[in-house]
C-alpha cells in the first residue's frame, strides 16, 4: 500500500481510496497496455539521495556543528551522522527524560525551569504534542517519505508510511527521539545537551 485516502464528497457513500504500489514482471508492456488509464503510472523513484558521504579521515575540526535539537536540528545531525560527518549537536535544553519532568512540573506545579520546558530541550516544541504530521505535500523528490521511515525505524506505526493524515500518538515521540538520538551517537554524533548558544563569532 502506498497510499491510504478517504474520499468523503459523498456523505452517503464514504470510500477508502488505496494507491498500490505492485511488481510486474514486463512494467513496460504492462504500461503500453495501461497507457489510457490515468489511475495507472509508473512508480517513482523515493530512495532518498544524499548529497555526499565524509571521507575516512575526516579531521575533528571539520566536525559540523547542528545548534538545536529540535526537528530540524534532529534530522540534520541524523543526516550528517548517516553521511559519517559524526556531528556535533548543541541543545539548550536537557535530554527529553529530564525535559518531560520539568515540563511536567510547569503543568503540574507552576514550576518553570527556562531551558528546560514544553518550548527548550531536545526534540523541540511539538514532542509533547500528538504527533499529527502534515508532510509529502508537493514533495516531487520525496524528502517526506525519508522522514515518515526514520520515524518507523524508532518505533512509529508503520501506516504513517500511507495513511493520507498519519499520526504517531500522543507522548510517543519521547521514546522515539531518544532512539534517533542512539542512532546519531552509534554513528559518531557528540551531543552536548545545556549548551546554549548565544553568538556565533567567524574568523578567518
Amino acid at each position: 500500500i502506498f497510499r491510504r485516502s478517504y474520499d468523503a464528497r459523498k456523505r452517503s457513500a464514504i470510500t477508502l481510496t488505496y494507491s498500490i504500489d505492485v511488481e510486474v514482471a514486463d512494467e513496460a508492456a504492462v504500461l503500453k497496455r495501461l497507457a489510457g488509464l490515468r489511475t495507472v503510472a509508473p512508480t517513482p523513484p523515493m530512495e532518498y539521495q544524499y548529497v555526499g558521504q565524509a571521507p575516512a579521515d575526516l579531521p575533528e575540526g571539520s566536525r559540523p556543528v547542528v545548534i538545536g535539537f529540535g526537528p530540524c536540528g534532529l534530522f540534520a545531525a541524523l543526516i550528517l551522522a548517516q553521511m559519517g560527518f559524526r556531528p556535533i549537536i548543541l541543545e539548550r535544553g536537557r535530554v527529553v527524560r529530564e525535559r518531560t519532568k520539568d515540563t511536567w512540573g510547569l503543568w503540574r506545579k507552576n514550576t518553570l525551569q527556562p531551558e528546560s520546558n514544553v518550548q527548550f530541550g531536545e526534540g523541540g516544541a511539538g514532542t509533547f504534542s500528538d504527533g499529527k504530521l502534515s508532510t509529502q505535500v508537493k514533495d516531487p523528490k520525496h524528502y517526506g517519505r525519508k522522514v515518515l521511515q526514520e520515524f518507523v525505524a524508532a518505533d512509529a506505526p508503520p501506516e504513517i508510511l500511507y495513511v493520507s493524515k498519519p499520526h504517531i500518538g500522543t507522548f510517543r515521540l519521547v521514546k522515539m527521539i531518544e532512539q534517533m538520538r542512539a542512532q546519531i551517537a552509534s554513528l559518531g554524533g557528540e551531543f552536548r545537551f545545556e549548551s546554549r548558544v548565544d553568538d556565533i563569532e567567524i574568523e578567518d
